[in-house]
């Protein structure tokens, strides 16, 4: 159960949702109404947060059969049938089926890793969740921006050291960043998570926010 009262299904061996997916719920800009949709949505946990920021109709999309199960099982058990979808299926595909522009702001909590990068997990769910085997960041990008109309917001959590290749990429798919937000552990460690919205079709104006603290003299204030 979250702080929120929220109960989440979750499994170690599979995938447990950490601080990243709750931050990314609070930093996103969300509409009152409309429709949103969450890329990579793994237990469903971000559409299940952000229902209590708005009344808009929310999509969950996901690729492992497994998490889009145990999505929709926490999403009945907390009543929210009626507001979230799981679509169980690939984000490079999903924008054919879904349409283009159909919605007002897209969130995504994406693999970090490229593959060649680091080992990878032996737990295929949790290889395939860190570590961009079935979508890059330019996968990332590229359905946002089909997704999201014009003037619609992306917002995405992801780690700092990729931080130009997300600029780069998502401005080669027309997704201009507005807000950055760099989180650390405390204050005198370096930032380990970044998050960053941009608006489809912006114009360059970009915004560094206050950093976020996740720790306070061994205390988590986050």
């Amino acid at each position: 159960m979250t702080e929120t009262g929220l109960k989440i299904i979750q499994s170690r061996d599979v995938f447990s949702f950490s601080l990243d997916a709750v931050l990314l719920s609070r930093f996103a800009s969300v509409p009152k109404y409309g429709r949103i949709v969450d890329l990579c949505t793994g237990n469903g946990v971000i559409p299940m947060l952000l229902s209590e920021r708005t009344k808009a109709r929310i999509d969950g999309v996901e690729i492992q059969p497994r998490l889009a199960d145990m999505a929709r099982r926490s999403i009945e058990l907390n009543g929210l049938s009626e507001r979230i979808t799981i679509i169980e299926q690939d984000l490079r595909m999903y924008p054919k089926l879904a349409g283009n522009g159909v919605y007002d702001a897209v969130t995504v909590n994406p693999p970090y890793m490229p593959v060649t990068s680091g080992d990878q997990n032996e737990n295929e769910h949790y290889a395939i969740a860190r570590h961009e085997i079935h979508c890059t960041l330019e996968d990332v990008a590229a359905a946002s921006s089909r997704l999201v109309r014009p003037g619609g917001k992306v917002a995405m959590v992801h780690r700092p050291s990729r931080l130009l290749d997300i600029v780069e990429t998502m401005r080669r798919w027309r997704l201009e960043p507005k807000r950055i937000q760099f989180v650390h552990p405390n204050a005198s460690a370096e930032a380990n998570m970044i998050l960053i919205e941009a608006i489809r079709d912006g114009k360059p104006d970009i915004k560094l926010l206050p950093p976020i603290m996740v720790y306070e003299n061994g205390v988590q204030i986050v």
